[in-house]
């Protein structure tokens, strides 16, 4: 796992790069791959590596080249299916030099073009360089869990893993984006292309991007979840289905736990995906196994019992960090610099101090059950829908609205103890059956009430130039899947891409020099997910229960049985009970409030107000509704964003960088005149 950034003239009317820039790029994204660090340069592109070396620790050092230095890759991530592509290249006349995966690329894309990303089986974002043809060649895997931004501006592209690597040039203006911001507080996230940052683009996950030298570019999507036409019958019985997706799992794990060059350990939540993940892993590789949890001073969140009971299971060396209130609020600012967006859940903190954790263990790799919710219909969102689908065919019945009764066990503080107000919620759009979007309308309409914040300027731009909605972009056989299907691909493209594997997954576990590996997210066990039934993965509101079934025999039947609990962590109340952090206050007082221009600083303040009030005691004791919940750190983290990367630069001071792979083709009489 690495860091990479690069500046690539598309037009030959600009200077070389600067080697001084490039080196604050890659400093800037340096915890990314902080064992070595590269650089190529020539008269039209400079190319920058920070290299988490987990592959070929000897020979696989980036940038890297074909054998007669034409073709140049900087990448970030892993191909698992490397050494069976290496073979068929050998076959086919390539020859090596090195045993990595990042040389295998080179040559599949000699090989075979653009058409060499769907024979990938990993998690990758990288940058190809034609020196010859003057091309330059971005790709982003299936889902999106290698990020990937673009600047292009005046015949010159930016690219970089992250934002804070583009904004180390001083010429690149720093803006939030309306559009951007607006989408976050509708789905948890900006949709790609679209960022949170005016004038750069987030590269979309599963597509290719071509930049030739006429200063044309061509972009492609060569992957999006897809699903069977729900008239269609499917082959396997329950049981043959349950085999196969035995094998196929444990064979994405065995190629996650041996394609590594260093001990790789796992997370453990106590759940049934991290759980069988670990168990997995476990079984992969013999000798001393690490894992890592989690715990919660709330016993509200807490899930130590089923970790434990599970690390004991399967015999592992297992560590528990156990997390406060008052730590979430400590390391915020740096999760929010770290994520590079606002998030509506203090989610992220927990995983940012764990994987510090696992980093000061020495361990650089960890599988994670990510990704079984959305390819096996784990979430509450799909039981919801279902509900409310089955609701709509007789909306005046009494007793179908009762099945929400068997949602949220899980919670403290439940919607459906409110039994009258949470029927009234679920009620709404019961008329809307059918149509896109139905299975998600719930949480979106919640979502945005955050939006009721906004500064009447930024509503206003807002309203001029409307974002896309997600709806508008969906693959042409949407209408031709089942609801189950129709609700998975929504939850896949927002949330699973743009927050859970990003600002929860990728950003939390590579601000600690981390990479995340995660068996469900393999690109065959997800095509063989995507085509079973809805009743294999949803049977009636039994969750997973294929992958149940995978479990049985394997790990405790106690986490089998227990009832689905996402990870949660304490949220508004981290911040405004006493003994807050002072950045708080000064965040959300009402001259920072204007000052940043997002928010209307009467209402934000309001809410601010409100909540300490009510978690010193006066008027609820710290209990939040969702809405205030998600507000309040919403706009926190908003307004730290606009002080990490508006008004400051979004990094810490850059550290010197040594380059340990160094080609510099820019003759010394052009050096005087790079920039």
């Amino acid at each position: 796992m690495c860091g990479i950034a690069g500046i690539v003239n598309v037009s030959d009317r600009h200077a070389p790069p600067s080697a001084e820039l490039l080196t604050s790029m890659v400093s800037a994204i340096r915890y990314r791959g902080p064992d070595e660090y590269g650089l190529y340069r020539d008269m039209r592109a400079g190319l920058v590596h920070a290299r988490l070396s987990l592959i070929d620790l000897a020979t696989g050092q980036q940038p890297l080249a074909n054998e007669d230095g034409t073709l140049w890759i900087v990448f970030n991530g892993e191909i698992f299916n490397y050494v069976e592509l290496r073979q068929e290249l050998v076959t086919l006349g390539h020859r090596f030099r090195t045993h990595s995966d990042t040389e295998v690329i080179v040559h599949a894309y000699e090989e075979w073009g653009n058409g060499c990303f769907q024979k990938f089986n990993g998690q990758w974002a990288l940058a190809l360089w034609d020196s010859n043809a003057h091309r330059l060649v971005l790709s982003r895997d299936r889902i999106g869990v290698r990020p990937l931004y673009v600047r292009e501006h005046g015949g010159r592209v930016w690219f970089a893993s992250e934002v804070k690597a583009i904004f180390a040039d001083p010429s690149v203006p720093r803006e939030i984006d309306p559009g951007g911001l607006d989408q976050t507080f509708t789905y948890w996230t900006s949709l790609a292309p679209a960022s949170l940052f005016r004038g750069i683009e987030e590269l979309r996950p599963g597509s290719v991007r071509v930049y030739a030298s006429d200063g044309s570019m061509e972009e492609t999507v060569f992957w999006r979840p897809s699903y069977p036409v729900s008239s269609e019958e499917y082959p396997l019985t329950i049981d043959e289905a349950t085999e196969a997706l035995s094998e196929k799992l444990e064979l994405a794990t065995r190629l996650r736990m041996l394609r590594a060059d260093v001990p790789v350990g796992s997370y453990l939540s106590g759940g049934l995906d991290s759980s069988l993940t670990a168990w997995m892993g476990r079984k992969a590789k013999e000798g001393i196994f690490q894992t890592y949890s989690i715990r919660f001073e709330d016993a509200e969140f807490d899930e130590t019992e089923f970790q434990r009971a599970m690390a004991a299971t399967i015999d592992s060396s297992h560590q528990e960090l156990v997390v406060k209130r008052s730590d979430i609020a400590r390391v915020f600012p740096d999760v929010i610099r770290h994520t590079e967006c606002p998030v509506l859940r203090t989610a992220p903190a927990p995983l940012y101090l764990l994987s510090k954790l696992v980093r000061d263990s020495g361990i650089k790799a960890v599988l994670t059950g990510e990704g079984a919710d959305e390819m096996l219909a784990g979430y509450d969102i799909f039981r919801e829908s279902e509900i409310r689908q089955f609701w709509s065919r007789q909306p005046g019945s009494t007793m179908r609205p009762a099945l929400f009764n068997r949602l949220y066990p899980y919670l403290a503080r439940s919607p459906q103890q409110a039994k009258g107000m949470a029927l009234e919620f679920w009620k709404q759009g019961l008329d809307r059956a059918g149509m896109p979007g139905f299975s998600h309308d719930p949480r979106w309409r919640t979502t945005a009430q955050v939006k009721r914040f906004f500064a009447p300027a930024l509503q206003a731009e807002i309203a001029a130039r409307p974002p896309e909605d997600v709806l508008d972009d969906l693959p042409a056989e949407f209408g031709k899947w089942d609801s189950l299907a129709q609700a998975q691909y929504l939850e896949v493209v927002t949330l699973l891409s743009g927050y859970l594997i990003s600002s929860q997954g990728d950003r939390m576990l590579m601000a600690h020099s981390v990479e995340g590996r995660f068996p469900f997210l393999d690109a065959d066990v997800m095509e063989f997910c995507n085509g079973l039934p809805a009743s294999y993965k949803l049977a009636g509101l039994n969750e997973k229960y294929i992958l149940k079934r995978v479990a049985a025999g394997h790990i405790p039947d106690a986490i089998i049985r227990r009832q689905k609990q996402p990870y949660r962590a304490p949220d508004a109340i981290s911040f405004v009970e006493a003994g807050a952090p002072s950045y708080v206050a000064e965040l959300l007082s009402e001259g920072a409030l204007r000052d940043a221009g997002i928010f209307d600083p009467g209402a934000a303040r309001g809410l601010y107000m409100k909540c300490v009030a009510r978690a010193n005691g006066a008027g609820g004791n710290g209990v939040f509704s969702n809405a205030d919940n998600m507000s309040l750190v919403g706009l926190l983290s908003t307004q730290l964003l606009h002080h990490h990367f508006i008004r400051g630069n979004g990094d810490s001071p850059a550290a010197s960088i040594e380059y340990t792979t160094l080609i510099d083709r820019v003759p010394l009489q052009q050096l005087s005149g790079t920039a």
